[in-house]
C-alpha cells in the first residue's frame, strides 16, 4: 500500500475510533467529526439565507404563524426545564430558537443546529391540529438534540472525502462542506440529493419527539393520528417532502402507539 494511502487509511481509523461519542440525549454513541459550535454557525447562516429568499407569513394577524411559534416556545421551554433540573442543560449549549411558517405548498418541517425551525404551510392541512403540528414539531427537533445532522453530516465527510482530505474539510467552509451541509438538512434541494435518515435515526427522532412534545402539554396519543394522516397523505401520489426519507408504515404506527405509552409519563395537561 502507498505510503499516503497507508496514513490516510490509518487516520481515517483514527477519526472513526475518537470521534464517536454519547449523546446525552439518547444515550447512543455516534460519529461526530464536527464541533457541533461549528455546525450551528452555519446553521445560522444559512437560515438567515433561507428566510431572505423565501416568503415567510408574519405572526402579527396570522393565526397559523402565531400557532407556529407558540408551539415551538411551548417545546422549547418544556426541554429546558427539564434538562436544567436533570443536571444536562449542556445539551442545549449554542441553541437560540427561532420558529417560523414559510408560505410553501410542501408538506414539510425541518430543525437545524441550534434551534433553528421551519414550517411549510402546506404541512398544516395534515397536522390539522395544535397537537398534530407539535408531534412533528417534536420529532425535528429531536433530530437536531440527537444530533441527527452532525451524525449525516460527519458520515458524508468519511465518505466524500476521506482520510487526508478529511483533514482539509474539516479545517475550511469548503464549497464541498457547504453542498454536504445543505444537503444533509435538505435545504434548497431536491428530494433525492437529501442525505436519508436512518432507520435509527427515524424511530429515535419519534421517540424523544413524542416525548418533548408531552413535556409541553400535548397529548402523546396525537403522535398515531398524525402518522396515519401522513400515511393518508401520500396514497396515490408522490409522498410529502416530511415523508421522503421518513417511511410511514403499520410497523411505525405500532412503534409510535408504544412510545406514546412512554411519552404518557412526561404528559403535563395544560
Amino acid at each position: 500500500m502507498n505510503k499516503v494511502l497507508h496514513f490516510g487509511f490509518i487516520f481515517l481509523l483514527m477519526s472513526f475510533f475518537f470521534s464517536c461519542t454519547e449523546n446525552k440525549v439518547t444515550g447512543r454513541k455516534q460519529l461526530k467529526l464536527l464541533p457541533e459550535s461549528e455546525l450551528q454557525s452555519m446553521a445560522f447562516q444559512q437560515y438567515n439565507d433561507f428566510l431572505k429568499t423565501n416568503k415567510i407569513v408574519p405572526v402579527k394577524n396570522n393565526a397559523n404563524a402565531a400557532m407556529v411559534q407558540r408551539v415551538g416556545n411551548k417545546i422549547a421551554k418544556a426541554i429546558t426545564d427539564y434538562y436544567t433540573a436533570e443536571g444536562q442543560a449542556a445539551v442545549l449549549d449554542g441553541f437560540k430558537w427561532e420558529f417560523n411558517l414559510v408560505d410553501d405548498a410542501q408538506i414539510n418541517a425541518w430543525c437545524m443546529p441550534g434551534g433553528k425551525v421551519v414550517v411549510y404551510t402546506g404541512l398544516l392541512p395534515v397536522t390539522k391540529t395544535e397537537a398534530g403540528l407539535a408531534v412533528v414539531m417534536g420529532h425535528e427537533i429531536a433530530h437536531a438534540l440527537a444530533l441527527h445532522g452532525n451524525e449525516r453530516v460527519s458520515q458524508g465527510m468519511l465518505q466524500q472525502f476521506g482520510g487526508i482530505a478529511l483533514q482539509v474539510a474539516l479545517s475550511e467552509h469548503s464549497a464541498e462542506m457547504q453542498n454536504l451541509f445543505m444537503n444533509a438538512y435538505g435545504i434548497g434541494t431536491t428530494v433525492g440529493a437529501i442525505l436519508p435518515f436512518s432507520r435509527k435515526h427515524e424511530l429515535e427522532a419519534d421517540r424523544f419527539g413524542l416525548r418533548f412534545s408531552a413535556m409541553a402539554g400535548y397529548d402523546p396519543n396525537e403522535g398515531v393520528e398524525l402518522w396515519k394522516r401522513m400515511g393518508e397523505a401520500s396514497k396515490g401520489q408522490k409522498p410529502p417532502e416530511l415523508l421522503s426519507t421518513h417511511p410511514s408504515d403499520e410497523t411505525r404506527i405500532e412503534k409510535m402507539k408504544k412510545y406514546a405509552e412512554e411519552a404518557s409519563k412526561y404528559y403535563r395537561k395544560p
